[in-house]
Formats: C-alpha cells, structure tokens, sequence
C-alpha cells in the first residue's frame, strides 16, 4: 500500500524544528494526516531528534520553497523513504483508491456519481429517477411476483417489515433498478424515510466517513431510517466493509425497518461475498426476474412507443412491426428501448415509412439471437447445479460425495466441448484444478456416454438448453 499513499509524499523544508512535506491532492493529505501523521513523523525523528512538528500540504496550493536539508545528497532521504514504507499498512480489507480519489479497486461500472458521505457524516442518497414507478412497470409472467412484492413493500404501513428483506434477482435490462427506484418513490411519497444507494456510493459513503473521522455518524444515521434500497451489491468488496454491511443488515432486520437489496446472481452465488452477509441476504424473499418473454417485450415496446409518440407525432409503428421487433430482439429491456430509438431515427432521417424490411436494417446489430451464442463457463455450471440440484459452490468444492462428483465432471466436460478455454483455464474455473482432473472428467464421461443412451440424451438437453 506504500506505492498508493506514500510514494508521492515529498520534503519541501525543514526549518527549526519543523519539517514540511508535500502531496500532489488534497485527498491524500486528508487521508495522510488521518492515518499516517504520527508514524510519518517518528520514523523523520529517529533521523532528526530535535523535530517536533510535521506539516503536509498540497503542492499545487503553495509556492515552490527550497529543499530543506533533509533532501540532499547525504542519502538521508532515500533511507527515511524506505523506513516510511515500513510503516504504511492501509487496512488490506478496503478497496483501493488511487491518489486521485477515484477508486481503482473498483469495477468500472461501480464508479460514484458523487459522494454517499458529507465531512460530517450525513448520508446523501443517489437521486431516485421520477420516471421509474410501479405505474410506468409493464407487468408480465417473468416479472409479476417481484412487482407484487415490490409494491406491497412500497405500500406498506406500520408493523415490522415484510420479507424482509427483499432480495431481486435478475439480469441486465429485466427491470430489477427500475422496481428499485419505484420502491423509493412510492415510500417517499408515503413519508418515509428512504436511502437508495449502488454498492459503489455505499463503499465510498463507508471510507470516506472514515477519512473524515465520522464513521459513527454515518453508523448511525444509515440505521435511523425506514428503507434502505442497495442495488448490484454484487459488487460489494473488502472485509471491512462487508462487515459494515453485515452490521447494517441486521440492526435495520432486528428493528423492523425494511431493506431491499437487488444484484445479477442469487445470494449463494455472491461467492465476493461474507458467509454470514449472503446468510441473512437469502433468509428473506428471493425473487428472481427471469428473461422476458415475447408478450412482455411486445408490452415494453407499445409502451416505449406511446411515450415516443407523444413527443413526435408524425412517427408511427406498425403492429407488424412491432411483433417483429419484439420477437427478435430477445435480450433485454435496454436494447428494446434502443430499438425504438433506432426505428425514430430512421423514420425522422429518411422520411421513408416504417415496413418489416426497414425495421430489420435499422435494429441489425441488436438482434443478437442470429449470432452464435458464446456459452460461458459459469452458465454451465449454474445449469448443471440446477439441473442435480446441488450448488454451484458444491461443484466448485473440494466434495467428492457421488452427489457432487458426477454433476462436477458433467459440467467439466460440457466446458470443454461448448467453449474455447483450455483445460488449464477451465481448471482454475472449477476451483483452482489441475488440468489432469479435467482430462480425467472429459475422459470420463465421454466413455459413459457410449454405453448410456440416458446419459448421451440428458447432455444433449444441456447443450440445447445453453445454446438456445
């Protein structure tokens, strides 16, 4: 952690009995002065008793003073450098930021739109789009028990919380941030207290309250709510903060306040994650938003259609066309949208009408269902846990019970014949194994399938299921 918090810190001057030292931003003298200051100082004194005072300030916020004798050529520097890096243990358990504030231990998807935490502790919530609620939610098969639960949740008055908490499940584009934000809404108009946060602004909120030294505050102020919605906590990293989670979890639980957490994969499945935090995650409501189906996304479409209508009254989408669209692109959500922004641009750029053929050069490259699909190891392995209802986790384990070994070689050998990665990569997908082990499997099953027709259909219906 030197190379992060300490490498850039200079000597500006040593005066008396003063040293004053300089970093490149103001957040890495916060953070310096916070954890640093003290140990930075004993390590100059062991060179220099008689200094008593250490200061540190932000190079582009002063003038350029002389280098003070510490700097010279007499060595002394460099050494006091390697002693420094000696003492720099920033808790390994926090994600990593770059001097520069940005989190560069964090996915690029899970950066902050701006900060979760004032110097004082106070919480700020991300900003709930007005747009997303239960009335603009197009409800179908795949959808409607997490928009009952959802609803009900939002509604609900007075008792102690209901499934608490509320765990969605799905993937991109199903709607999961959209009852999300429906939620935090219909409660805030209820006059509830409600904080929405991502997972990033969570973790950011967490270390910057203990930059600032107000970790307390931000404790406490997290837990006098009446809502607390955190979406893709998927993304939730380092020990200390999933402890902070953890903690969080169960005083809003043992309240009776209510929590709704949402990410891509079920609770077992968050493998980042504590044992003890997934625990209490699954020991509410999980409910998974599965893929839509075509009658939802005709739905979805007619919506997105009327509001663009609205705005451009000369555009006009046959039913057609609309069934078409619908049928083939069969992803999610978010390309169902961008396929009515590309049939509204091509309308209002070529003046020409809208017909099947138009359509299909216009939403070419959203329908994704013509490519062949490149299966992935960990939708193999979800399958196969499914399909013999063990866990995934089981498959990953060192178990070597019947129950889990046949799955494991199974989904072993489908990882071989239905993608491109080399046995060694399949082996550190499977638990850190040897290549050998997934030779073994391949081998294995390949020999069974040769004298049980049983077995030879089931991988078969794998493979269809997969590649469909």
């Amino acid at each position: 952690m030197y190379s992060s918090w300490l490498a850039r810190l200079e000597m500006d001057e040593v005066n008396d009995n003063s040293a004053r030292l300089s970093v490149p931003t103001r957040f890495l003298k916060s953070w310096i002065e916070a954890h640093y200051a003290d140990r930075v100082l004993s390590v100059y004194r062991s060179e220099h008793p008689s200094l008593t005072n250490l200061s540190i300030v932000v190079r582009g916020a002063s003038r350029e003073m002389p280098v003070g004798p510490l700097n010279g050529s007499n060595g002394k520097t460099s050494a006091i450098v390697r002693r420094i890096e000696g003492v720099a243990r920033v808790p390994a358990d926090l994600p990593s930021v770059a001097v520069n504030g940005n989190a560069a231990g964090l996915p690029a998807e899970a950066r902050p739109s701006g900060p979760a935490a004032s110097a004082d502790g106070e919480i700020a919530s991300a900003p709930l789009d007005p747009r997303l609620t239960f009335e603009s939610f197009v409800v179908g098969r795949s959808n409607a028990l997490a928009q009952a639960a959802a609803d009900r949740i939002a509604r609900h008055e007075g008792g102690p919380a209901l499934y608490n908490p509320l765990y969605l499940q799905a993937g991109v584009g199903l709607g999961k941030t959209h009852l999300l934000h429906a939620i935090g809404n219909e409660a805030r108009r209820a006059g509830r207290r409600v904080i929405y946060l991502t997972a990033d602004r969570f973790m950011y909120g967490f270390v910057a309250s203990l930059k600032t030294q107000t970790s307390h505050a931000f404790k406490e102020r997290l837990r006098g709510i009446d809502l607390l919605v955190i979406d893709d906590v998927q993304f939730i990293q380092g020990k200390t903060i999933q402890q902070e989670f953890g903690h969080t979890l169960n005083a809003l639980i043992d309240a009776g306040r209510q929590v709704v957490c949402a990410a891509d994969r079920p609770p077992g499945d968050l493998e980042s994650l504590d044992e003890r935090v997934r625990s209490r995650l699954a020991g509410g409501l999980v409910v998974e938003i599965a893929a839509l189906d075509e009658h939802l996304r005709a739905g979805i479409l007619e919506r997105r259609l009327a509001a663009v209508t609205s705005a451009h009254p000369g555009f006009e989408v046959s039913p057609s066309v609309v069934a078409y669209v619908a049928r083939v692109v069969a992803t999610n959500g978010r390309d169902l949208e961008g396929a009515v922004n590309r049939l509204l641009a091509h309308t209002t750029l070529t003046g020409s009408p809208l017909t099947i053929e138009t359509a299909e050069a216009a939403i070419r490259d959203l329908v994704r269902n013509r490519e062949p699909k490149r299966v992935k190891i960990e939708d193999i392995q979800k399958l196969v846990a499914s399909r013999y209802n063990v866990s995934r986790s089981d498959i990953l384990s060192e178990r070597r019970t019947a129950a889990v070994v046949k799955p494991r070689q199974i989904a072993m050998y489908l990882a071989k014949v239905l993608t491109l990665r080399s046995l060694p990569e399949i082996g550190r997908r499977f638990g850190g194994r040897d290549h050998t082990t997934v030779l073994h499997a391949v081998r294995k099953i390949e020999k069974a399938v040769e004298t049980d027709p049983a077995l030879a259909e089931e991988l078969e219906l794998l493979k269809r299921m997969l590649l469909d």
